[in-house]
């Protein structure tokens, strides 16, 4: 196979969530709020915190940058740090109260400020290329297993 036939591919595949990017996080910013802020705050929502590793896999925000986030929304007294029931040295990240009230608030919010954009697509091409991607993530994550 010659790159010309996947290049377009991976192209559209950058762009598309670059336009994704610009488009979310335009709201993200009205909020008051950064992308990876917001990243957070949606990931706590509705659970009794993580520890740093966990929340670091599900927002794929690098180590060195989650702590910076965790520390600006600390400040803010939306999340707080605290020990890890289990084990004294484990920490867990929780959303505080004002956290939890302003998750309550927002992520509806962003979901139906992304649906005006999706509503855009019938449902059996969202479907259709939410199939696409799944099968393109997991064509990776075996190559990727194989080195």
């Amino acid at each position: 196979m010659s790159p010309s036939i996947f290049l377009p591919l991976l192209r559209e595949l950058s762009s598309a969530y670059q336009a994704f990017e610009v488009y979310s996080s335009a709201h993200i910013r009205l909020l008051g709020l950064t992308p990876s802020q917001f990243d957070i705050i949606a990931t706590l929502g509705n659970t009794s915190g993580m520890s740093p590793k966990d929340l670091g896999e599900k927002t794929l925000i690098t180590k060195g940058t989650l702590t910076g986030v965790v520390d600006r929304l600390v400040n803010k007294k939306l999340v707080r740090r605290i020990a890890s029931s289990g084990d004294r040295r484990c920490q867990v990240i929780q959303l505080t109260l004002q956290g939890e009230k302003l998750f309550a608030r927002i992520f509806p919010e962003h979901l139906a400020y992304m649906e005006r954009a999706f509503v855009r697509l019938p449902q059996k091409d969202l479907i259709g290329m939410t199939e696409s991607l799944r099968r393109l993530r997991g064509m990776f994550a075996a190559a990727h297993s194989h080195h």
